[in-house]
């Protein structure tokens, strides 16, 4: 073990568990934040344009989940395997992992731009473009899809450098692709009047800078250099990208679906309004909640790590630490939205119908936001030790087991009030599910 090895794994192992994980949270909360916030500056300089090219966004959003869906399956299944290893002190599999998760990813990236560009008229329909927001999806929708590649990329490379210790550098990388797109949205945007495309524009190209320059990072001082020598696509490693990623998987593909449905309900009930309206809340919504994220994605190394090095009694001890305080940062978040709802939904699109739907479905999920503390963290606890079957039934709780059958129960009683209250409801259940398996584990620990 050479004495860089030794000084991480002293870090890992020795530092006390809140300073450790608020050491590593801190990046990690600044680059969701960034990723929350450039997220967010398509919707808002859209916005400028009209409420049809702001439904067009959010509906070509549920394609964007997909892809992150794909891009977290090999990212945090490589991760949390890579840094189990590395507790372990088996750095060979540790690299052959790394290079093999991060190639997957590109071949699955290219494989989802040959598909998409093939049958993208069909595909705009399925995500429920209406006749009005046909034109500005599809527009969007193909420069997204070129991007798939290099969005799957750098989440890997995101991840990875997360589990190994390496926050900093994901930040800068995350930060990077973020400054590019949001100097790039108003330029290509309103001063070029290249519209959506300008938009989608904008977020390829920080997807480029970030891919770049998250490469580079994994190949800087004790991080795992990424070759094309330890690329392994065998049995072995694809039955562990699978256990570590399918939760992350079911939580990003049924966030896709949930949002495909949600977009669909809205504009039955209450046309491209509705749908602006419920888009605006989700990207609000993911910013808040990007924190915790953040936070959690602190405590997930702590948690592979020490797991992996037979220290359960500090993988216990970190998770009360970050469902704790993760607890008290969401109720301050959900207050303020619940204050300002109208003001917050207004921001992106000052049009009455928006902020009507908007404001409602704001206050009824933030109502509720304090328990995806719980959730989230409980969730992160289970894929990092490897238990991807409960990993996976938790992180199906939300958006799949708890929000389907509401959103197709709800809307037939209350009309676009059921649509609204959906994710409050959700959210409620899938507390309730998430807990008792959570706590089967813990008291194993």
């Amino acid at each position: 073990m050479t004495t860089k090895e030794s000084s991480r794994r002293q870090m890992m192992t020795e530092t006390p568990v809140p300073q450790l994980i608020t050491r590593l949270a801190v990046p990690t909360i600044i680059s969701m934040l960034v990723t929350a916030f450039y997220n967010s500056a398509d919707t808002y300089f859209v916005g400028k344009i009209s409420t049809e090219a702001t439904a067009a966004v959010g509906l070509v959003f549920s394609v964007m989940a997909i892809i992150q869906a794909l891009g977290f399956f090999c990212g945090h299944g490589s991760g949390n395997y890579l840094s189990r290893m590395l507790g372990a002190g088996n750095k060979k599999e540790a690299n052959e992992m790394a290079s093999t998760g991060f190639a997957i990813s590109i071949i699955l990236g290219c494989t989802v731009v040959v598909l998409g560009n093939i049958f993208i008229d069909k595909l705009a329909l399925w995500i429920g473009a209406t006749p009005t927001t046909m034109e500005d999806t599809m527009a969007y929708m193909r420069v997204i899809l070129i991007g798939a590649p290099l969005m799957m990329g750098q989440f890997v490379i995101n991840n990875q450098l997360r589990f190994q210790g390496s926050a900093v550098y994901a930040m800068i990388g995350l930060m990077c692709g973020a400054v590019i797109n949001v100097v790039l949205d108003p330029l290509l945007i309103l001063v070029f009047d290249m519209g959506v495309t300008g938009a989608g524009i904008a977020t390829v190209s920080g997807q480029l800078i970030s891919f770049i320059v998250l490469l580079i990072g994994s190949n800087k001082g004790e991080n795992i250099h990424l070759h094309i020598r330890n690329v392994h696509i065998n049995l072995h490693y694809i039955v562990e990208i699978i256990n570590g990623g399918a939760p992350s998987l079911f939580r990003q593909g049924l966030a896709a679906a949930s949002t495909l449905l949600l977009n669909k309900y809205a504009g039955h009930y209450g046309g491209d309004a509705a749908i602006a309206g419920m888009s605006i809340v989700s990207r609000v919504m993911m910013a808040m909640v990007s924190a915790l994220i953040g936070f959690g994605q602190g405590y997930q190394p702590v948690c592979s790590y020490n797991y992996g090095a037979g220290l359960k009694n500090r993988v216990k001890e970190g998770f009360y630490f970050c469902v704790k305080w993760g607890t008290i940062v969401l109720a301050a978040f959900a207050v303020l939205s619940i204050i300002f709802a109208p003001e917050i939904v207004g921001w992106f699109r000052d049009d009455p119908q928006v902020i009507e739907v908007g404001k409602v479905a704001l206050r009824c999920q933030a109502a509720v936001m304090p328990l995806m503390a719980t959730t989230i963290i409980c969730n992160m606890m289970l894929q990092s030790i490897g238990k991807g079957f409960k990993a996976s039934i938790t992180s199906s709780a939300r958006n799949g087991i708890c929000f389907i059958p509401m959103i197709l129960i709800l809307p037939a009683f209350f009309g676009i009030t059921g649509v609204e209250i959906t994710q409050t409801v959700a959210d409620v259940l899938s507390m309730l599910i998430t807990l008792p398996i959570a706590w089967s584990e813990l008291k194993k620990l």
